[in-house]
């Protein structure tokens, strides 16, 4: 039944009726036979809904051409927000952009607010990351409007410090198949509920932030690449230059973190087939860590092997996650890992790892493992040139080196050979001369050490100065024992050394090298040292002093510890002294 009011063909008023509609007949629209106030009244209520409507249409088009002029992201973002309350009605607004890059998850990368004073936000605390009502509408972009957020069944409440909120309306920022995010309205002006109209230029507007969105991602992607590649340039450059190995990879490590904006960056190389040796390390203080890894238990070991760059979301749940860089004290707890292979033409050299604390997790989604891998192909090549171009300068001073050795041994030694020769001569035309013949032969003497001194120079001419050289080790700690001693020790070598004495044990002799001579240096008040090492079926080093001896009850922890050396390759330790009469420590290993 309908409620209606007439006029009859003579022009008078008719009384209220409640008049049913013929069968079959057409119903006649609301506004049939209503009064001259309520036509009016209509007509007004529609045309404040055209004007609203052309408001919302213009505002809705200045607000795509001012997004469009913004290609910063957290510009655009800010930008869509206030245009979607002002669009809606909406108290409050957020957008939230779900992660992209290397997240596998579909968590919020970035939320940005409207409405909230800074004190709210303050007391809210931390920001959603895409759980709950949020995360179902992530799951499910479609549109969604709702009377009270708290009452929906996957709505986990609201923090506490967070202003109340119950109207709720919620649309996906898509281009095509693409889903960016999503745009949140809540607590509609007037305590309404959002409308299908707010509903509908909503949407439109995230149909155009979707745009704008794409756009500011591209061109923030554009920009990255762009500091990758100036970074690549820079590394070429830089490592065509003077750099040392070491100094080169420290300069890979530092560009790559600043670059990713990650916490830490460090540099692994092979050491064998087997082991990893990590090189330098760039975002925590550290000194030189002689740390090595397996390659078959390690994560870079996995890329090495395979030649392939690897992400890691989560560090700590990986299983080839080595414990020696989890467990080390001045790193962070990470959690996302980006490793790329240092690869040349030839190889695989080592790996560059990129890694985020779990705090700064976020900035690992922004970079695309492409560019680092890059990066790092490039780096290794120059640190490839960078070493040929050592070797080759490497190579000059052996030439020269060889040159001076050869003249050494061909002029100088056989000319003090032919002195010696002709003083020999002289001694024994003395006769009975025999303070003379005997300072012959001291001068004799003499020159067989020198030429013994001159022969030793030869050989260390001919050895590298980073190489595992034993004759240059040792000379070094004698040398620089003497600083201590106040006279120099002789020093004095019995077969080929350099190929015996292997660096395992070669790093053993060395420190009993080093504690013989601190302990003569510290009790013996010797005025001579001898140090005689000598090469066989065992390796024998004898330091022997002419010192007041060993006194009784004198502690031992230096001998006791050059004891435990020998002990742990086999070998034995033996010490031979005598009150006032000096003291030889005998260090004996076997060769194999």
């Amino acid at each position: 039944m309908t409620s209606i009011v007439g006029v009859d063909h003579d022009g008078a008023r008719t009384g209220d009726a409640s008049v049913a509609p013929a069968p079959g007949a057409v119903a006649a629209p609301p506004l049939v036979g209503a009064g001259l106030e309520d036509l009016l009244r209509e007509m007004l209520q529609r045309v404040e809904d055209v004007v609203a409507d052309q408001d919302r249409l213009r505002l809705l088009l200045d607000a795509v051409v001012v997004l469009a002029a913004d290609l910063t992201l957290d510009g655009v973002l800010a930008r869509i927000v206030k245009v979607a309350c002002d669009l809606s009605g909406a108290r409050y607004a957020a957008i939230g952009v779900l992660g992209g890059g290397n997240g596998s998850d579909r968590r919020l990368q970035a939320f940005v607010t409207h409405g909230l004073t800074q004190q709210e936000r303050d007391a809210i605390g931390e920001l959603p990351r895409g759980r709950g009502l949020l995360g179902q509408i992530i799951d499910q972009p479609e549109p969604l409007r709702l009377h009270d957020i708290t009452t929906h069944p996957a709505s986990y409440g609201l923090p506490a410090g967070h202003p109340p909120m119950h109207s709720f309306l919620g649309v996906p920022v898509r281009l095509r198949d693409r889903v960016f995010g999503n745009l949140y309205l809540t607590e509609k002006t007037g305590g309404g509920d959002f409308t299908e109209r707010d509903e509908e230029v909503v949407v439109a507007l995230a149909a155009a932030a979707g745009v704008v969105i794409e756009n500011a991602q591209l061109y923030e992607e554009g920009a990255r690449r762009e500091r990758w590649l100036a970074a690549t340039a820079d590394i070429t450059r830089l490592l065509s230059g003077s750099y040392e190995p070491r100094t080169a990879l420290q300069v890979v490590a530092d560009r790559a973190r600043e670059i990713a904006n990650a916490d830490i960056a460090c540099v692994l190389l092979l050491r064998s087939d087997v082991e990893l040796e990590l090189s330098v390390v760039s975002g925590v203080p550290h000194d030189p860590v002689p740390l090595t890894l397996r390659v078959a238990e390690s994560l870079a070991g996995h890329v090495v092997t395979t030649g392939e760059p690897l992400v890691v979301p989560d560090v700590e749940q990986d299983p080839r996650t080595a414990d020696e860089l989890t467990g080390l004290t001045a790193w962070p707890t990470l959690g996302p890992v980006i490793l790329v292979p240092l690869r040349t033409p030839d190889r695989v050299e080592g790996a560059l790892t990129l890694a985020w604390s779990k705090d700064n997790e976020l900035r690992f989604l922004d970079v695309d493992v492409r560019l680092p891998q890059q990066f790092a192909e490039q780096a290794a090549l120059a640190l490839q040139v960078t070493r040929a171009r050592a070797d080759q300068e490497r190579l000059v001073v052996f030439e020269d080196r060889d040159r001076i050795g050869r003249d050494l041994h061909d002029l100088v030694i056989q000319r003090l050979f032919a002195i010696g020769l002709g003083l020999e001569n002289t001694a024994r035309m003395l006769g009975d001369r025999a303070d003379l013949a005997d300072r012959v032969s001291g001068a004799v003497d003499d020159l067989d050490d020198t030429i013994k001194d001159i022969r030793r120079s030869i050989f260390a001419l001919s050895s590298a100065d980073d190489t595992a050289d034993v004759r240059r080790m040792v000379l070094d700690v004698a040398e620089g024992a003497e600083r201590t001693l106040k006279f120099r020790p002789s020093v004095r070598f019995v077969g080929p050394v350099n190929s015996i004495v292997v660096p395992t044990v070669a790093a053993h002799l060395g420190g009993v090298l080093r504690e013989a001579l601190s302990n003569v240096a510290r009790h013996a008040e010797a005025h001579g040292v001898e140090i005689l090492l000598e090469t066989g079926d065992d390796i024998v080093l004898t330091v022997r002093d002419d010192g007041r001896g060993v006194p009784d009850g004198a502690v031992q922890s230096g001998l006791l510890n050059m004891r435990e050396r020998a002990e742990q390759l086999g070998g034995t330790f033996l010490v031979e002294s005598a009150p006032g009469g000096g003291t030889a420590v005998v260090w004996r290993v076997p060769a194999r």
